[in-house]
């Protein structure tokens, strides 16, 4: 049998993609593959993200702020993030959600098989696992398969412990929510804590470092610990979940196209910013333009706008100022959130500002380290 389309990993991005092409009335019967190792029956992950308006996936959103603190060693401020809501959502929720709307469709097949291989032919692709080879029109491909070489020259690592702590009494305030707290020791790179409450009792306690290497984990441990108690002097708390993760945020090149017939998306496609390690939003507004691709039936091989390498760009720069160590993560986001409005950061993170907003950002920082790193990116040919 060949399909309409396979979608090669049941992630953030291949259950997006799945997702809006059944609420796409030109595309909702089209018979569509979708391929993962897993059941996406566990809450591995939160998601979190900022938009302005009442998104597709607002149903499930667990919880939202309108106020998040940033807080250093240098500045401490409460930001009211005007026309944004910062929101989260739970893995468990997103895939039960989707899997359930899927169920209505017969034309929709899940298989829980590895996925080894995918290669292209003239008018189709096929997807190849270690019991069976699927072919398909299109593929859409989450996978690691057509990832680049990542190294510590090239890429740093987002790596994060998160730990969802229920306390005995009343402590949080669900409505406001700490974006990053730098007050912690920076002895392995950039290194923040979120705490992100969902009520008076719980809250998201997560340890995030942009570092070349991942921790021993009792590390990651150890350091969450010290928070709870020291920072957010809590003593009793029982741990209702855990996760953990690791997000490239790198120089080297990801394939949008990697052959013909095969598009990669999620964080396969690059739309992971390299720069905060976000992906969420990303996701939504690539699969919403492969969505409207489809409906027209263009071509869905595709060229980088002239905004997005600017943003690329920039992401570049700054991963470029980290690794080198011209600047420590926490000088770099205490001069941004010191000298710009929230508003005109989250705009500018999400890829959303104007060219003098970006022009105010950059100008908040020092000149000679990114300006050296910019010139050195532009002159790059990846």
């Amino acid at each position: 049998m060949k399909y309409d389309f396979i979608i090669a990993g049941a992630g953030c991005a291949g259950l997006s993609l799945l997702y809006r092409i059944l609420q796409e009335p030109t595309l909702q019967n089209k018979s569509v593959l979708i391929i993962d190792k897993d059941t996406k029956s566990s809450n591995d992950r939160t998601w979190c993200f900022w938009e302005k308006n009442p998104g597709l996936f607002e149903s499930i959103v667990h919880a939202k702020w309108n106020t998040l603190a940033f807080l250093s060693t240098d500045f401490e401020e409460k930001l009211d993030l005007g026309s944004y809501t910062y929101k989260m959502i739970q893995g468990i929720d997103f895939y039960n959600f989707v899997l359930n709307f899927s169920k209505k469709f017969s034309n929709v097949t899940f298989l829980q098989e590895r996925i080894v291989a995918i290669t292209s032919r003239e008018n189709s692709a096929v997807v190849k696992t270690a019991e069976n080879s699927y072919l398909g029109d299109f593929i859409f491909n989450s996978t690691g398969l057509f990832n680049p070489k990542i190294t510590e020259e090239n890429s740093l690592l987002q790596h994060f412990k998160g730990w969802v702590i229920k306390t005995e009494t009343p402590f949080f305030n669900p409505e406001v929510g700490r974006l990053m707290d730098f007050r912690v020791s920076q002895d392995n790179g950039a290194t923040f804590m979120y705490v992100l409450p969902t009520s008076a009792t719980e809250a998201l306690i997560e340890y995030t470092l942009f570092t070349t290497t991942v921790l021993e984990k009792e590390t990651y441990n150890t350091a969450l610990k010290k928070y709870i108690k020291e920072e957010l002097k809590i003593e009793n708390y029982s741990i209702s979940h855990e996760e953990f993760g690791v997000i490239p945020m790198s120089l080297a090149k990801f394939e949008k196209n990697p052959d013909k017939n095969i598009i990669n998306i999620g964080t396969a496609g690059g739309f992971t910013k390299a720069s905060s390690g976000y992906t969420f939003q990303f996701i939504q507004k690539d699969v919403s333009e492969i969505v409207a691709n489809l409906k027209l039936e263009n071509n869905l091989n595709r060229d980088t706008s002239f905004e997005n390498k600017l943003y690329n760009w920039y992401d570049r720069t700054l991963i470029d100022v980290l690794l080198s160590n011209k600047l420590t993560g926490e000088a770099i986001f205490t001069k941004i959130f010191q000298k710009n409005s929230p508003e005109k950061i989250l705009a500018f993170l999400g890829n959303e500002s104007t060219l003098l907003e970006d022009l105010t950002i950059m100008t908040s920082l020092p000149l000679k380290p990114f300006l050296s790193s910019g010139i050195k990116q532009l002159l790059k040919k990846n």
